[in-house]
């Protein structure tokens, strides 16, 4: 049985970092645990920011023309012509694409907010679904630099709260758009939503395209990765693996 959730708003939340965050993978804690919204008095129509960009990354004006220096060095060694009216600002726009497609070093999940559950203590609650997929997805292998890119689906069966959908969307965004690999966000994922929601069980499944083997090495054409991930009753109950997997098909 497939449930419907409801889209949500995350309310506002002291920023996660004060002092200028490098480009990593580092966050300073949260001191408390994600706000439960749809309560009265929480204040959701006070929102001033969102939870995607908290921790915005500062380059000083120095740094970067010293990195486009560096990169029009390297372009102009690999064989680029430098200064054509073509290539005279392929250093900026290069690293200002490697900028925008790394922006989820900027968001913090620990500030999504999350509905009482919608179950009511029927006694379907422990073997419905919620599923939101295909979530298309881009990502920078970390150990090339190169795109891999695919769909994610996402599942889980709530226990006491629910998580808007298009914040499900938004998690798969938030740790794709980093130098990543494939298993770490599969992962990522999933330890997420088990701490955001504390449900009965997670699922999570991406199909992805590796440009890191399709460009260089094996040079491999056709192939693409899959991997999957189970948390809670998705462990041990096969028949609830199948039926996450009947929904993905049905949508892919």
């Amino acid at each position: 049985m497939l449930s419907v959730a409801s889209a949500v708003t995350a309310r506002p939340a002291d920023r996660c970092c004060e002092e200028v965050m490098q480009v990593s993978d580092q966050r300073q804690p949260v001191a408390t645990p994600p706000p439960v919204a749809g309560l009265a008095g929480d204040g959701l129509e006070d929102l001033t920011e969102e939870w995607e960009a908290v921790c915005p990354r500062r380059i000083a004006p120095e740094q970067w023309q010293r990195f486009e220096g560096y990169m029009k060095e390297i372009f102009t060694a690999m064989g680029i012509p430098a200064g054509s009216p073509s290539t005279v600002d392929t250093p900026r726009r290069f690293l200002r694409a490697i900028f925008d497609a790394t922006s989820g070093y900027e968001g913090d999940e620990k500030l999504v907010t999350a509905f009482p559950t919608e179950c009511r203590g029927g006694p379907d609650c422990r073997i419905s679904q919620v599923v939101e997929g295909p979530i298309p997805f881009f990502s920078l292998c970390e150990h090339h630099s190169l795109p891999f890119f695919g769909k994610a689906y996402v599942g889980y069966i709530a226990h006491e709260h629910i998580l808007g959908l298009s914040k499900l969307t938004r998690l798969v965004r938030l740790y794709a758009r980093r130098f990543s690999v494939q298993e770490r966000i599969g992962q990522q994922l999933a330890d997420a939503l088990e701490r955001i929601l504390a449900p009965h069980g997670v699922a999570v499944h991406l199909e992805a395209v590796h440009l890191c083997t399709q460009m260089r090495g094996v040079r491999e054409i056709e192939s693409s990765s899959r991997t999957s991930y189970w948390r809670g009753n998705y462990d041990g109950d096969a028949q609830l693996r199948a039926e996450f997997f009947g929904l993905c098909s049905h949508w892919g």
